[in-house]
């Protein structure tokens, strides 16, 4: 049987078995929630949610779905396997424990780590107590770094095609000027088929004709058992969550540097695990810098945050665009985020009344001078207003208010403040 559609079936069969599908829909109800949390921060924050929970959570089943199979493949073609006994499955249950603890540590480099750790311990044990069944993990540790190293792959494709979704518009006041920035948050399920060699009588599996090269990954299993083993494809259910917040780039430059970065992570690490197979010191410095590269990349991404140029900011130009409502009167004039809107009808725009006075008073048409993101400066038109309302933009203010309270998004106060939000909008539908 050809090995990709073999590993394509399995993927298929998680997604259709019930008691597979049960976990799918129980996940998909998990993210929902959290998805509506998102667009209520978005209704706060803006007047009027970007997103809808359910395209949210839609996208991120679909694209979770994608990379599973993207991921399975790689892993199948790379030659990725474990022995029927280990427990690899524990590194998707440590992860969920992980996240449990703190919600960014759901990540594969840390549960990987934390199980290929805990393999070498009781391995070592066994030896010394001379006790065989101490030996529980039983885990290839080259396997499960070349494994987090793949995930890691597929996750930063994920963040570069969907991280920028869902984005929540932030503000943070740096020496009494106000600048914007976005909250970017999100999770996908991974459905991923894994290769296990196994006994006849165990499993039902099938033998491969791999080709020449197969496999890649430079294992402890020798390569003639390898090539000859009876396979299966087991499938298990992980969860990648991606987290950030950008003040110095656009929410789609964010997500597309963040999923280089961590690409970028992926690749190293899996060269690392090409160094030395059976060699205890170096599968140690695998485990090792498994969780410590993750994060060295993550303060590195924030060291270029907090050093870099905001650039969403007013001033005495006019006034920057930081979001804009889908359908809106703004979204159909071709207004962007990052616009710096100078004039309309002629009238020099200084804050956002003056735009909310031309609209409410002027004509049937409307003529702004925007300063677009790259620099250029362009006239947008639309003619035949009918409504009166607003523009349909989130501006960066120029100053903080007086009466402005700040709460900080991950206090307690602003865990009251969202509660007290959910009842009000349940009580209005």
């Amino acid at each position: 049987m050809s090995l990709i559609f073999y590993v394509l079936r399995a993927v298929a069969t998680a997604l259709v078995e019930p008691v597979s599908l049960l976990v799918l829909t129980f996940i998909g109800f998990m993210f929902y929630r959290q998805n509506k949390k998102i667009t209520l921060m978005q209704k706060i924050v803006v007047g009027k949610s970007i997103n809808s929970p359910l395209e949210l959570t839609i996208s991120e089943i679909v694209i979770g779905i994608f990379g599973a199979v993207l991921a399975s493949l790689m892993m199948a073609y790379l030659g990725i396997t474990f022995r029927e006994e280990s427990l690899i499955d524990f590194i998707f249950i440590l992860s969920i424990i992980f996240m449990l603890i703190k919600p960014r540590f759901v990540c594969f480099a840390y549960s990987g780590a934390a199980l290929g750790l805990l393999s070498l311990v009781f391995q070592k044990l066994s030896i010394i107590l001379k006790n065989p069944s101490l030996d529980l993990f039983k885990i290839d540790i080259v396997a499960l770094m070349s494994l987090v190293a793949v995930l890691h792959f597929v996750e930063g494709i994920m963040i570069i095609l969907d991280g920028k979704r869902g984005a929540i518009p932030v503000f943070k006041n740096d020496e009494g000027k106000i600048f914007g920035g976005f909250l970017l948050k999100r999770y996908w399920i991974l459905p991923v088929a894994l290769l296990f060699i196994v006994n006849p009588n165990s499993f039902q599996g099938i033998n491969i004709n791999p080709p020449y090269w197969w496999p890649i990954v430079r294992q402890s299993i020798p390569f003639s058992t390898v090539k000859n083993m009876l396979i299966a494809a087991i499938t298990f259910y992980g969860i990648i969550g991606y987290d950030s917040v950008t003040f110095t780039k656009t929410k789609e430059e964010k997500a597309a540097s963040s999923g280089i970065w961590v690409m970028i992570y992926s690749l190293v690490l899996f060269l690392f695990t090409q160094i030395g197979s059976n060699n205890e010191f170096v599968q140690l410095l695998l485990i090792i810098f498994a969780p410590l590269g993750h994060e060295v990349m993550i303060l590195a991404q924030r060291f270029m945050e907090t050093t870099g140029k905001s650039i969403y900011s007013s001033g005495e130009e006019g006034i920057m665009v930081l979001e804009v409502i889908p359908n809106s009167l703004a979204d159909e004039m071709g207004i962007k985020s990052g616009d710096l809107l100078m004039n309309i009808n002629s009238k020099k725009i200084s804050e956002e009344n003056d735009i909310i006075d031309v609209i409410r008073d002027a004509p049937n048409y409307i003529r702004l001078t925007a300063r677009k993101i790259s620099g250029e400066l362009k006239e947008l038109k639309y003619d035949n207003i009918i409504s009166r309302g607003d523009l349909g933009a989130l501006f960066v203010p120029k100053i903080v208010p007086q009466d402005n309270t700040v709460i900080k998004l991950r206090s307690k106060d602003f865990k009251k403040y969202l509660e007290e939000a959910e009842k009000k909008e349940e009580n209005n539908q």
